[in-house]
């Protein structure tokens, strides 16, 4: 059995594409530029609000102040509307639960700004007694370096081989791989199956019940 699972939070634990696509336009209808559906965004997401935004900009209009002065308006948004379509996927709250009966200690690891993830996880699984809950911090890497992993572990002592983590993108396969722990992609999320076998996730699961078996040797 394993001793800790660190999960991703965009497109793994919560649907978030829309309240982040709904943020990201208006920030763009904001500062002048065209607008996108939100079914692009999925394509958009995955490293960070800067990335984010880069990636919504025109090609010629991608240059560090364009991007910080969207990224104002962005978070002027997101702050107060992040919870408005925002939904855990089907069977998480109740894998959650079951992994903490099991003794399996939680913790998550995302790129969104901390002060963010923070709030949606208050928000949305107030009953699980987290042992870190870990954003991206100014000053610090994004996934996939691993440095967000190894602080999870300096908070939660646990040897490499009895930890899973689990996400659903190219980045979060990448980061396990990097933290030599073992990954497992969900289908649910973002990204397409096909980029979590390119990036060798160590399991690929359609169903939460999938995960709970994987982390409970069952």
């Amino acid at each position: 059995m394993k001793s800790l699972a660190i999960f991703d939070l965009d497109g793994t634990l919560l649907n978030t594409i829309d309240d982040l696509g709904e943020a990201t336009n208006f920030a763009l209808a904001k500062c002048g530029f065209s607008t996108h559906p939100i079914s692009s965004y999925p394509f958009f997401v995955g490293n960070g609000i800067a990335k984010l935004i880069e990636r919504a900009l025109p090609q010629d209009a991608r240059d560090k102040g364009t991007i910080e002065k969207v990224k104002l308006h962005f978070l002027e948004y997101y702050n107060d509307n992040n919870t408005v379509y925002s939904k855990p996927y089907d069977g998480i709250p109740q894998l959650l639960n079951a992994l903490s009966e099991q003794g399996i200690k939680l913790a998550v690891a995302s790129n969104k700004y901390h002060e963010a993830v923070v709030k949606l996880i208050n928000h949305y699984f107030p009953f699980i007694n987290w042992v870190a809950i870990e954003g991206h911090k100014e000053g610090f890497p994004t996934k996939p370096d691993p440095s967000i992993v190894f602080d999870i572990l300096s908070k939660s002592a646990t040897q490499k081989d009895d930890v899973l983590y689990i996400g659903d993108s190219g980045v979060d396969m990448e980061t396990a791989r990097r933290a030599g722990v073992e990954s497992i992609g969900v289908t649910w999320g973002f990204r397409p199956i096909e980029e979590l076998q390119q990036f060798c996730a160590n399991h690929i699961v359609n169903s939460t019940d999938e995960i709970l078996k994987i982390a409970t040797n069952l």
